[in-house]
């Protein structure tokens, strides 16, 4: 078949039933319906021409007109792609938190993109829904397609999807699940999917940090909003297209399950998706818990993996931000005292030495930083590159006493720390020093630590 235009290549996604991702001891059937098959790669896909047509249709939106949005990313993908082929400018709001790919390839559809920051209240005036509203106010002939509160959002979503997963599975889908952005996607599904059959059930896996959770359970937010990494689900506020009355129960699901899922899927199941699809898995599989009989249950995976390579798929971000184990903070310092070679007595200097005898002490122990001691008691340290400089320009004797040259940042470090914090402490001192429960004296040096990351991390 030959299509027109790629407009008419959205929809009819595909459905996989999950396997190695599922615990072999569940009684469940789990489906994945793989929006990324969309040719802008989301759900999304399915609204922006539904929105941009109807429009059209009501006349607000002219040839050579603009189209505003505000974003997560993805409508403003789809909208991107409905505007070139039908030659629409196009402006796109965007909270900071949003990948850079995202950004880039909404660049790359000639669309204009404005960041805003995330962590504002939704009436802010820099929130993104704030700017989106201000740029229709301010340019002629723009159209803010107003995904959030516009009927055509979940209308098509009743007209297209819904009707396309009951032929897909024959209706024999007990439950069906999809994250709550705008609101689209579950309600318009569901709704349709209710009215064939009404004992399936419809759930919402919900970030924490969302409020959306509260207001189902509680008519009320308890949790004040919470910023939270995963993009395009959840909300600080209750949009219309959010329909409560559709929905059956939510889930809350946390950024680390989120992201570690969104790694999990793709290395068992060779399926690429983000994080909110992951987090649409973890949800799903929760809920999963609580069913008393077996049931198929079907995944809406919103969008692909793609757009989430710097942050998903990049292990410095996932363990900057805590979802990711960092060797480095999973290993203590006793660790590092374990598999040193046996401790030698602790070398040390005394206040009254010479510098020639310090340089000789360095040189015969193969050593380069040294505590120094004075009556017993430890003042300070002292290292080779303290020493190097003095001599070679004259300023200092080698029969001179070192106790002009001490240095008092001597770090006391517990075996229980962790190495991550050892690094840290090493910016405070050039030694480390502990006191074992025998209170024998150990010394730790830089070397000691990259010699042990080298061989053991």
């Amino acid at each position: 078949m030959i299509y027109q235009n790629i407009l008419e290549t959205v929809g009819n996604t595909p459905i996989v039933e999950l396997k190695k991702v599922i615990p072999a001891s569940s009684p469940h059937k789990f489906w994945a319906k793989l929006e990324y098959f969309n040719p802008g790669l989301s759900v999304k896909d399915r609204i922006a021409l539904a929105l941009v047509e109807g429009a059209e249709k009501r006349g607000v939106l002219k040839p050579g007109g603009t189209v505003i949005e505000a974003t997560s990313g993805n409508t403003g993908m789809g909208l991107a792609l409905v505007c070139a082929v039908k030659g629409y400018k196009s402006i796109f709001v965007m909270p900071d938190k949003i990948s850079e790919e995202k950004r880039a390839a909404l660049r790359a559809y000639g669309a204009k993109v404005v960041i805003t920051p995330t962590a504002v209240e939704p009436d802010d005036p820099r929130s993104y829904l704030s700017v989106s509203q201000k740029l229709a106010e301010i340019t002629e002939g723009s159209f803010l397609t107003n995904q959030y509160h516009n009927p055509d959002n979940p209308n098509v979503h009743y007209q297209m999807t819904g009707p396309e997963i009951w032929q897909q599975t024959d209706g024999k889908i007990d439950v069906f699940v999809a994250g709550a952005g705008t609101g689209g996607t579950i309600s318009g599904t569901g709704k349709f999917l209710k009215e064939k059959n009404p004992n399936i059930k419809i759930m919402c896996p919900d970030p924490v940090g969302s409020i959306l959770h509260d207001l189902f359970y509680y008519k009320e937010v308890r949790n004040p909003p919470q910023p939270y990494k995963v993009e395009g689900v959840g909300e600080d506020m209750l949009p219309e297209n959010v329909h409560m009355d559709v929905i059956d129960d939510f889930v809350q699901v946390s950024d680390k399950e989120s992201f570690l899922m969104t790694r999990e899927i793709v290395a068992k199941e060779g399926i690429c998706v983000g994080p909110s699809s992951a987090m649409a898995l973890v949800g799903a599989m929760k809920y999963a818990e609580t069913l008393e009989k077996p049931s198929n249950i079907l995944i809406m995976m919103a969008d692909s993996g793609r757009a989430y390579l710097s942050k998903a798929f990049n292990d410095d971000w996932l363990k900057d931000n805590g979802f990711l184990p960092s060797p480095m903070k999973m290993t203590t310092v006793q660790d590092l005292l374990n598999v040193r070679k046996k401790p030698q007595p602790v070398i040390s200097a005394k206040v009254g030495q010479s510098v020639l005898e310090v340089v000789n002490l360095l040189r015969d122990n193969g050593i380069s930083q040294v505590p120094v001691f004075s009556d017993g008691k430890l003042v300070g340290v002292l290292d080779e590159s303290d020493l190097i400089h003095p001599l070679a320009t004259g300023k200092l004797k080698a029969d001179e006493p070192i106790i002009h040259l001490i240095k008092g940042t001597i770090v006391w470090v517990d075996p229980n720390e962790s190495l991550d914090t050892l690094s840290d402490r090493f910016q405070q001192g050039y030694i480390a020093l502990l006191k074992d429960e025998k209170d024998q004296l150990h010394v730790i040096t830089k070397i000691d630590l990259l010699e042990y990351i080298s061989h053991n991390l």
